[in-house]
């Protein structure tokens, strides 16, 4: 990172910036021609959980190439100046990852991944039933690493 002051180096703030976070963008990357797609997400602390229709074009990304990068971003304010166009700027915490995407494939496994988006989202855990897990695919994004960004300025 070029800004090293701006860096989040504790896991546990990188954490909490995942845990603010409404939306998690995707980046695939297949036969040199990028695809970005934001997703509804959960987490546990070590992986990322979302879920997909039974086809599309994330499912042909990951069965081509499952390694992505993620990013996304919580507390994000625009910063304008009275008088100096070019002193505009956003305060923000930001985490960027890499890591590899699975598909959960037991009913447990599909459960525990939308049980964690669903306590994402909402704050606690549900009761879900054998129609939700059969109509859907279900993924686990293991995190393999994962970096920080906070940039805050005091407003002029």
């Amino acid at each position: 990172m070029r800004r090293r002051d701006r860096e989040i180096t504790s896991r546990a703030e990188i954490d909490a910036v995942i845990r603010a976070s409404n939306v998690c963008r995707l980046a695939f990357a297949v036969d040199s021609e990028p695809y970005l797609v934001p997703v509804s997400f959960g987490y546990d602390g070590s992986a990322l959980y979302f879920h997909t229709a039974n086809s599309g074009r994330k499912i042909d990304c990951i069965e081509a190439n499952n390694r992505v990068c993620f990013e996304m971003e919580w507390g994000v304010e625009l910063i304008g100046h009275p008088e100096r166009a070019c002193d505009w700027t956003f305060a923000f915490d930001s985490v960027i990852g890499f890591g590899r995407i699975d598909e959960l494939v037991s009913d447990d496994d599909k459960r525990h991944g939308l049980d964690r988006i669903m306590e994402h989202y909402s704050g606690r855990r549900w009761a879900i039933g054998p129609a939700a897990v059969s109509g859907l695919r279900v993924w686990r994004l293991a995190i393999e690493s994962v970096t920080g960004k906070r940039s805050r300025r005091d407003k002029a």
